[in-house]
């Protein structure tokens, strides 16, 4: 067979424990692990090629032929899938998002995932979740979650077999809803690996550290017995540290803008009227504000009277990545 072609689909995630800082750079070992929550309206769509007759590896991202840094981050993660599978032909991949990349909503977690099991049911590997998970980390880190589906927690683990997430609640568990106010869709000037390399350069990147695992406990149990307080509570903690260590790395990283800010004050604002919402953000300057889904509508309203939001996106959970 000179060609063999699969599609897979994979959502981001968005995480209320979050990872930032790696263990081990090269095999993204994280520094902690973390919890988060598919994104099912949010999708990326990836098919992969491998194809005897091609000279080289070949990257189409939203219909644009891509090279550079972007093509060798994708040839290098299916190098380990060649290597894996014992396969040594070049491959095409397509990869398509309905939401922006390089803006904070986690789209280089839903494009390795998405990557790598294309990747894999191509080269012919049968992999189990949790071998899928590990090979997804290889590619982004945060991609490990987007693998499983609903809520999700990734165990930082010491070595390549042991660092992968598992779901420990359904998307169905928590009616919850991501709304996601867009204040920008610019690519970010230093993305997350960056990031990551330089988080131990913070003075406070040991203590937030020490502080996960009691996170992790509070963010877990809320989600299982549904308590929104504690879970609005250790969320926003949990991502405000993660800034604080991004603003006082070596070099400061401060992803904020001033439509960021005002969201936060806000949503603290309308928690404080009664409203069950919470904000977190990643690596960029979108809010994820999370609210129950029966007050989506609600704040979807609040939202767009903010000035500087351009639009704002809406998500329920999401299930695993699936071949197609």
């Amino acid at each position: 067979m000179n060609s063999k072609t699969a599609t897979a689909v994979a959502h981001p995630n968005i995480a209320f424990i979050k990872y930032w800082g790696n263990h081990n750079q090269e095999l993204r070992i994280p520094s902690n692990g973390s919890i988060s929550m598919n994104l099912g309206a949010l999708f990326t769509r990836t098919s992969v090629t491998f194809d005897e007759s091609l000279q080289t590896d070949q990257l189409t991202l939203q219909g644009e032929s891509n090279t550079g840094p972007a093509l060798q981050r994708v040839s290098g993660f299916l190098d380990i899938v060649r290597k894996t599978s014992s396969l040594d032909s070049f491959a095409r991949v397509e990869s398509q998002n309905n939401f922006p990349m390089g803006t904070g909503i986690a789209s280089s977690a839903s494009a390795f995932a998405a990557l790598s099991l294309a990747a894999s049911v191509a080269a012919g590997l049968d992999l189990e979740e949790k071998d899928l998970s590990r090979l997804a980390r290889r590619g982004s880190g945060s991609a490990c979650r987007s693998v499983p589906g609903g809520f999700v927690e990734w165990a930082k683990g010491s070595t390549d077999v042991d660092s992968y997430a598992i779901s420990f609640a359904s998307p169905e568990h928590w009616d919850l809803a991501d709304c996601v106010a867009i204040v920008s869709q610019a690519h970010k000037a230093t993305g997350s690996n960056e990031g990551h390399r330089i988080a131990n350069t913070s003075p406070l990147q040991a203590m937030r550290i020490e502080q996960i695992p009691s996170h992790l406990k509070r963010c877990r149990d809320a989600i299982l017995q549904r308590d929104f307080e504690v879970f609005a509570e250790i969320t926003e903690h949990d991502c405000n540290m993660m800034h604080a260590v991004m603003m006082t790395s070596n070099p400061s990283l401060i992803y904020w803008l001033p439509p960021t800010l005002a969201i936060m004050q806000a949503v603290r604002e309308w928690r404080k009227s009664g409203i069950p919402v919470c904000y977190t953000i990643d690596a960029g300057p979108n809010v994820h504000v999370i609210c129950e889904a029966a007050y989506q509508e609600n704040i979807v309203s609040l939202l767009n009277e903010i000035p500087g939001v351009e639009r704002v996106m809406r998500s329920g959970p999401g299930g695993p990545a699936r071949p197609i």
